[in-house]
């Protein structure tokens, strides 16, 4: 490969994706719709402040989109723009190579106190 370029698009796109977090949403987005909680529960143990920021951030670059719901009390769900599921062939890759080639480190066992 060639030596990288500061301003490479590629490179780019793996800083702002290797984001903490970034990744668990749009996966969890690749299902559809999801409201602010849900994702949360999907994605694990994200605090909320920085889900926020992060799902700001997919919004900002136009790969997540945001509706607020006019009910009481008021609802904001997000799901994934045209250019958020092309982001679908990235998590699927990277599925299939965890399958292949990912071995876990084994925890230790706890012992009984």
């Amino acid at each position: 490969m060639n030596e990288v370029q500061p301003s490479c698009p590629a490179v780019e796109a793996i800083s702002f994706l290797q984001e903490k977090w970034v990744l668990y949403i749009v996966r969890t987005l690749l299902d559809g719709t999801k409201g602010f909680n849900e994702i949360r529960r999907n994605v694990g143990n994200c605090n909320p402040s920085t889900l926020s920021e992060r799902l700001e951030m997919l919004e900002s670059e136009g790969i997540v989109s945001k509706t607020v719901h006019s009910t009481m009390p008021p609802r904001t769900s997000y799901r994934l723009t045209c250019a958020g599921y092309e982001l679908q062939t990235v998590v699927a890759a990277i599925d299939s190579w965890a399958r292949v080639h990912w071995k876990p480190v084994p925890t230790p066992e706890l012992e009984p106190a």
